[in-house]
């Protein structure tokens, strides 16, 4: 796998010269605060039976929806749904996202995050993270998605395997400035194929409920 050396932010290591991408350079998401433990201290994920108070049917609906997120945002948007990516990279990985991998505090994984967009608006917010051990030996090619939906890819491989839901209030300094706002709900998930695992989150952005709620008033 190929890392953008344009794409890493101040505060972390510059990409090996071996591993430069010859492609153009993503714009990183503009951020006061950079994306560390310092802003996720006390963040707990937590599967549906342990939410206390439960959110209302519509938005349990969408958080723990098993299907794929790509086409139930395809459908929503009558087919304009596109993906913008923000940021592609070689990061030290979050406490919780070592955690949910069982890898040792402080490894280092690809980054990838973007907008899932419904008629140009963005309705989703997407990380997406995987170990740079289990990513060079498995041949899953994350740097190479552009435009690409990372979710569809995974649920049209029927060697992943997706583990439990989990959801909790996503802290506002972890999302792009343009969209930050408090309490927002976020869902994450563990795919595994072998020694390969993906963990994807997704942080449903006020927009996004906006028109599911016109769209199911309508029907």
């Amino acid at each position: 796998m190929q890392a953008r050396s344009e794409g890493y932010r101040p505060g972390q290591s510059k990409p090996a010269t071996d591993m430069v991408s010859s492609r153009p350079p993503l714009l990183p998401f503009k951020t006061s605060v950079p994306h560390t433990n310092s802003i996720f201290p006390t963040l707990q994920w937590l599967p549906q039976h342990l939410l206390s108070p439960r959110p209302d049917a519509r938005v349990l609906d969408w958080l723990f929806d098993e299907g794929s997120l790509t086409r139930r945002l395809t459908r929503l948007s009558d087919g304009h749904f596109s993906v913008t990516p923000l940021f592609e990279g070689w990061q030290l990985l979050r406490a919780d996202e070592c955690a949910a991998l069982d890898l040792a505090e402080g490894s280092e994984g690809w980054v990838r995050e973007v907008y899932l967009r419904g008629r140009d608006q963005p309705w989703v917010f997407a990380r997406s993270v995987a170990a740079r051990s289990a990513l060079q030996g498995d041949g899953l090619q994350m740097d190479e998605l552009g435009s690409r939906s990372l979710g569809e890819l995974l649920f049209c491989d029927q060697a992943f395997q997706r583990r439990a839901i989990e959801v909790c209030h996503y802290p506002e300094a972890g999302l792009p400035e343009d969209v930050r706002a408090s309490g927002l709900w976020g869902r994450r998930s563990r795919f595994d194929r072998g020694a390969l695992s993906v963990l994807v989150a997704e942080i449903f952005l006020p927009r996004l409920w906006t028109v599911a709620r016109a769209y199911s008033e309508n029907f």
